[in-house]
Formats: structure tokens, sequence, C-alpha cells
């Protein structure tokens, strides 16, 4: 009875003591993933800001990039699109605004690292009709800053957005040749100064450019066989060479050889918005279906995600793009609810459900 007695006082004691190392968190539905939310860290500065930011670049941690629609979210030529592709009814504006008082400004803008507008490149407003994604050539000692416009062009400014240093497309004018796109959605880039375009929403095809603009090739068609797109969104490329082609309407990820051949198709993957091969030879993903971040083996596994739909802080509309700063900061451009969100790593956080580093062949840190 004793030595019952004492081994129960023993159990209970070791019981306690580890509910004092291991405190077990009761509920929740991981929202937030391996990250906690900084609330309130988007201040883009602008009286009753009201329009959607589309996606952001991080120059450094301190000069952060973004781009956005503007308040009346339907333009000639570009419309404001729902997250399966659809052209928005007036009904699905996020603008509370009254039509009269909506603007098209504020395109492109820079943030600094409290999240606080030090930048507005509104000299620009009206040459851009949707400043849909921007970013920066790893490979570029003067980092030029290229945004591309639904308004069928591709815009590459110097790094301050002084200067207009390339124009590719004609803006508002739509085409399928060498010198004409119609919606190009995203931008990959090669040591050599060659890229590829993601184009896009209306045409059905990744083409390659040299470092002065020219044209080289393409592939791609539309439908939904092998190699087709239907609204390619996003392109990643791995170690290998491979090319990762976010195919949104077709709801999958496609994956093609250097020259663009068609290796294999990952079904069902949601409404991938952006693909990002990290350092460390994973893919991930932004769904804007489930609105949720999802983190892939380069065989198409799934291996993680996280993410809910909402407007609450930490929750997306419209998960569209992102960035991770040197520090491994996330930051999510939250298309749908109109601001950047920023999230920093959890206390303990599982390394492998964080983002890593963007990866560039060969990997180049920024």
């Amino acid at each position: 009875m004793k030595r019952a007695l004492m081994m129960g006082l023993t159990v209970a004691a070791l019981c306690t003591a580890g509910a004092a190392v291991v405190a077990q968190e009761k509920g929740g539905l991981d929202q937030t993933g391996p990250y906690e939310v900084v609330a309130g860290w988007f201040k883009p500065g602008i009286d009753k800001w009201d329009q959607p930011v589309a996606s952001l670049f991080i120059d450094r941690p301190d000069r952060i990039i973004i781009t956005a629609s503007d308040q009346s979210r339907t333009r000639v030529n570009a419309p404001m699109l729902t997250a399966d592709g659809k052209v928005m009814q007036e009904t699905s504006k996020t603008s509370t605004l009254p039509p009269e008082q909506r603007s098209h400004t504020n395109m492109i803008m820079v943030l600094n690292a409290d999240g606080k507008a030090i930048e507005h490149w509104t000299q620009w407003d009206k040459d851009i009709t949707f400043a849909h994604n921007v970013q920066i050539s790893p490979y570029d000692p003067q980092r030029h800053v290229w945004v591309t416009d639904l308004g069928h062009q591709i815009l590459k400014f110097t790094n301050d957005g002084k200067k207009l240093v390339m124009r590719l497309g004609e803006k508002d004018k739509p085409g399928w040749d060498a010198t004409h796109f119609n919606m190009p959605a995203n931008l990959a880039f090669f040591p050599d100064g060659t890229f590829l375009v993601a184009d896009g929403y209306v045409n059905a095809r990744i083409a390659k450019f040299d470092k002065n603009g020219k044209y080289i090739s393409e592939f791609g068609s539309k439908g939904s066989g092998p190699g087709q797109f239907d609204l390619v969104h996003s392109i990643a490329i791995d170690k290998q060479g491979r090319i990762y082609a976010a195919d949104r309407r077709n709801h999958r990820i496609q994956v093609f050889d250097a020259s663009g051949k068609f290796i294999e198709e990952w079904k069902n993957v949601g409404n991938p918005t952006r693909l990002m091969i990290t350092e460390d030879q994973y893919l991930w993903m932004s769904d804007a279906d489930y609105q949720r971040f999802a983190k892939f083996d380069l065989n198409g596994k799934l291996l993680t995600y996280w993410g809910v739909p909402g407007r609450n802080p930490g929750e997306f509309n419209n998960l569209h793009n992102w960035d991770v700063d040197p520090s491994g900061n996330l930051f999510a451009a939250d298309g749908g609810n109109n601001r950047i969100q920023k999230f920093v790593a959890k206390k303990g956080a599982d390394p492998a459900r964080l983002m890593g580093q963007q990866f560039y062949p060969p990997a180049l840190k920024r």
C-alpha cells in the first residue's frame, strides 16, 4: 500500500514536471502554421487606403517594393480577376469607396522595415494599367525593378524608380507574337540575363527573351492537356534547370525541362498563384482557393500546409504573392484584403515548416 502510494506520487510529480516543460496548447486550427502574424504592420500612410496589393519584392530588409491594383479594379483590356481568373463584377469589388471617389494611383510603392511607405512612384501611374507583379533579377548589379503589367506590357525601371529603361509589349494592346503579350503575369531570370515570361491570363505560353528584351522562343498552347495552359501565373526553376509552372485554371503545377519539354503534372493543387523553389530544393506554393501556403518535395509530394480564409490578422483573401527576407520573416500580399501581412517565426517552430530563401540558378543569396 505504501509502495503503491509512493509510486502514485512519483508518477504525479513526473506528470506535473512534464506539464511544466511542455505546455500543451489546447484547441486552434493551426491558422498561421509556424508563424505569428504582426498585426497592423502594413502602414501605407494614405488616408482611406482601399486598393488590393498584388505583389511585393524585398530589395533589402528596409526596402520592400510593392505593387497594387487601382481602386476601380477594372481598366480597359485588363480587368481585375477573381481567384479562378474570371472577371470581377461590381459587387465583387473590395473597395468600399463610391465609384466617383475611386482612383488610379499608387501602382508602385516602397515600404521600410516597419511597414511605412517611404517612396511613391506615382509618376508612372498613367503608364501602368495593373502592376500585377514586381521582381528584381539577382544577377543584376544595378538591381533594376521589373514590373509585369496586366496592361500587356513588361516595364524595367532603375532601382530608384526615376527612369524607365525598357518596355516590352504595348500598353493596352494585346497580342501573341514576339513583341506583344496578353495579360502577362510573372518573370523568371537566368544568370546570363535571359528571362522567361508567364504570358499569362489570356495567352497560354511561356516565352523566353534575351537580356535586351529580344524574343528567343516559347512553348505552350491553350488547353488542359500536357504542356497546355489555362492561366499560366508563375514560374520557378530548380537546381536541375527544370521549369515549374502554376497553371491556375487547370488547378495544377506542370513541370518542364530546360527546353520546355513536358515532364509531368501535379494535379488538384487548388489555385496556385505563386511558386517558389527554396535553396534547400523544395517547392512552396500559395493557393487562392483554400487561402494557404503549401510545401512540396520536387517529386510533387505534399509535405505541409497552413492558412485559412478571412479578414482577421493572419487570414487571407486571394493570397496572391509573397517574399521572405534574410532573417526568415515572411511577407504576404493579401490581395482581397488590401494589405501586406508580415509573419515572424514562432519560438520553437519546426524548421521544416518555415520557408527559406528563394533559389536562383546557380544559388545566389541577396
